[in-house]
């Protein structure tokens, strides 16, 4: 009776991260939409800015899904990098051409599911994770290829709302190996965003960090597909974070 009460329960949380199309999702983003559906403060007006705890700890979710047949949806964990670095982020025939953009990710697991979900074709923008730094050098010759014309190629960062995920837009421009043409934008995560959507922390202190894996799949895609195409682009220093601002780069939208 348990185990089918609690496997109810994943599944719920796992149809849920699975709207509105059959969106693939990993496993922390199905515990955080379990505790969504344990506590949904995520529906309170955003001017209640705030993040919450999460009701259940990690280790025991993770032995309620164990208890479960397979979930429909759910990712497998990233494959830890077994080849050279960049090697998975595009084919040989496609380094001629030029590259207006890439997105790298501070999770793996992040970078696997916008992947799943079709986000680089859908927004004409390769998804790496960190773990595939230094760039690929035909990428980056993609990269500097935009340079010439009026917009200079933009690298976009995704990071949790952490001490190391705020220093990695920084850490990519020093050490990812990019064209010198190039400008990081940091699209998130900040308290800024993750307070106004009340998602849920990894302790009980307020200052705990938020992962982006604690936002919804949906909201995820959303905003990464409008932060990657729509920002305001203009010439700037490698690091542009004054003109991200400006150009709304803060601005997710709640549900």
């Amino acid at each position: 009776m348990a185990d089918r009460l609690i496997c109810g329960l994943v599944r719920h949380a796992a149809g849920r991260a699975g709207r509105p199309t059959g969106l693939r999702f990993t496993e922390r983003q199905l515990y955080y939409e379990l505790c969504r559906v344990l506590l949904p403060v995520h529906l309170l007006p955003r001017r209640l800015a705030f993040t919450v705890p999460a009701l259940i700890p990690i280790g025991l979710f993770e032995g309620w899904l164990q208890r479960c047949d397979t979930i429909d949806g759910l990712l497998d964990p990233p494959e830890a990098a077994t080849s050279d670095l960049g090697n998975s982020t595009t084919e040989d025939d496609l380094f001629d051409y030029a590259l207006p953009r890439i997105l790298v990710c501070q999770s793996s697991a992040v970078a696997d599911m916008l992947r799943a979900n079709s986000l680089p074709m859908e927004s004409a923008c390769p998804v790496i994770s960190v773990d595939e730094l230094p760039l690929d050098p035909g990428l980056v010759r993609m990269l500097d290829a935009t340079s010439a014309t009026d917009e200079g190629a933009r690298v976009y960062v995704l990071h949790d709302d952490s001490s190391v995920g705020l220093a990695l837009p920084q850490t990519v421009a020093e050490t990812g190996g990019l064209p010198e043409s190039a400008i990081v934008v940091p699209i998130g995560l900040r308290r800024s965003q993750t307070a106004p959507l009340h998602l849920t922390r990894s302790g009980w202190r307020q200052a705990s960090y938020v992962e982006v894996e604690s936002v919804a799949p949906a909201v995820l895609l959303r905003s990464v597909h409008r932060l990657v195409r729509d920002v305001h682009r203009r010439r700037e220093p490698l690091v542009d974070l004054p003109a991200a601002r400006s150009a709304g780069f803060l601005t997710w939208p709640q549900r």
